[in-house]
């Protein structure tokens, strides 16, 4: 098999690896787990999932130490996987999925906690607890080591929709992230979460009569910085309508795509800062300049990228929509937008050099770009100041998001690696790849004895140093 199909294929396997076959020697000072989550499960008995956001989620640890890789996975069991364990069938509503329920019981998981915590798209450290999340507001805490879930809630969400992006607040070590309330009344909410209890506290509330999708959202050293496309939802058709929570929304180009900011120290909201429509899942990175506020996205034209990635259209081997990297200034005084796109190739899943750029003002970008086939096939980097890029690639593989870890003591801001976990088609199997963050270059890769599925995000912790 050669295609990426094998991408979108169940993986049943849990295993814990001591040491992986390495190609190629590390760097001395790399030391740590990267820690991934991702769907790996697209059948529950007779039943299968219908989107490759619904997959049960599955989670990943490569841990370097001394030269050397170990592995591990385990599905992550949160309430959603133990109840299709135990009953065999799909259990909660998902993306792009939803397991036939009555119409009592779709409006009860709505307005209730009764949502899925199939915490697939992002993983994070709240103090020193690792949770994974999704857009739900249940997070899922868990080992970092064994993998295994926590009986606890690590904290709660204000509201019933949320993001797998939150942000890390400097000055006080909390977790900055954003939230819908669905109602009546809806309200765009900000919160942050304190590192050690998880205590909530909302920052601004905005109210709005149609929410719209957002899987993230930026932040400068002023502002938190709201990009509403116009992807948008009628909360009460959410709840009766019978079809899943992504097949309610509607898009509605005319409406554009708005920006707010929201001050960071009082909540209050200016805006908004209205341009032509467009839609993305991804922030890259937002700073102040003057009297601009710059917000880099991976926009897509219009929101066709959410229908591409059902999964009867990828297994047909149907076009899927490519993002492209964008800037775009909002000129707080006359309350204006421009546009331009920064590179000719397309970019997602982006990662920058977090620790010293976000907010901040930044050169390098890296993602994945599409190829041949027109799914993820290269690792690229992308100069934001001219538009440079570089890529990896190699036939039949298919490149995951790509983790930038910085060199102790760096100089320079690509100064490091990328861990990225590549599928190997042709092999059948996966390997985590590790370049050279400056020229892309191969510096060694570990291999896995089985395929990982492609998953989305994923973090590295930097083991502690030693006396």
């Amino acid at each position: 098999m050669s295609s990426p199909d094998l991408g979108f294929t169940t993986l049943e396997h849990e295993r814990l690896l001591d040491e992986l076959p390495l190609r190629g020697e590390l760097p001395p000072w790399l030391t740590g787990s990267l820690l991934r989550t991702g769907p790996a499960k697209f059948e529950v008995g007779e039943q299968r999932m219908r989107h490759w956001f619904d997959g049960l989620a599955m989670l990943h640890r490569f841990t370097i130490a001394g030269g050397r890789v170990s592995y591990g996975n385990r599905f992550l069991e949160s309430r959603s996987y133990r109840a299709a364990q135990e009953r065999g069938k799909i259990a909660y509503s998902e993306f792009a999925t939803d397991p036939c329920r009555s119409l009592f019981k779709r409006v009860q998981t709505l307005f209730s906690p009764e949502l899925s915590d199939n915490a697939n798209v992002n993983v994070g450290k709240l103090g020193e607890r690792f949770v994974a999340m999704t857009e739900t507001p249940l997070a899922v805490e868990f080992d970092g080591h064994t993998l295994a879930a926590a009986e606890v809630r690590p904290y709660r969400v204000p509201g019933h929709l949320s993001t797998a992006h939150p942000h890390m607040d400097r000055a006080s070590g909390s977790m900055l992230n954003y939230a819908a309330k669905l109602g009546a009344s809806s309200q765009y909410r900000f919160f942050s979460l304190a590192p050690h209890d998880g205590e909530t506290r909302v920052l601004a509330s905005l109210p709005v009569k149609e929410p719209a999708y957002m899987h993230s959202f930026g932040l400068t050293e002023r502002w938190l910085v709201l990009a509403e496309f116009p992807l948008v939802v009628n909360p009460l058709a959410l709840a009766l309508s019978g079809r899943p929570y992504i097949e309610n929304f509607r898009w509605k180009p005319e409406r554009g795509t708005r920006f707010t900011l929201v001050d960071r120290r009082t909540g209050e909201a200016t805006g908004p800062f209205e341009t032509d429509a467009c839609f993305a899942f991804h922030h890259v990175n937002a700073y102040d300049s003057g009297g601009e506020v710059v917000v880099d996205l991976c926009a897509y034209r219009d929101a066709r990228i959410i229908e591409d990635l059902y999964l009867e259209r990828l297994f047909a081997g149907k076009p899927v929509a490519s993002p492209a990297l964008t800037r775009f200034r909002l000129s707080i005084a006359k309350r204006t937008v421009s546009s331009q796109q920064l590179s000719d190739g397309d970019v997602e899943l982006p990662r920058i050099n977090y620790c010293r750029c976000n907010e901040r003002p930044y050169r390098y970008v890296w993602g994945t770009g599409s190829g041949p086939s027109g799914w993820i096939e290269r690792v690229v980097k992308v100069d934001t100041t001219n538009g440079a890029t570089l890529s990896w690639s190699q036939p039949h593989c298919y490149a995951g998001e790509p983790v930038f870890v910085a060199r102790p003591d760096a100089g320079g801001e690509d100064e490091g690696v990328l861990l990225s976990v590549v599928l190997d088609a042709a092999r059948e199997s996966s390997f985590l790849l590790v370049l050279d963050a400056g020229d892309l270059s191969e510096i060694a890769r570990a291999e896995v004895p089985h395929h990982i599925p492609f998953g989305f995000h994923g973090q590295f912790a930097a083991a502690p140093p030693t006396a």
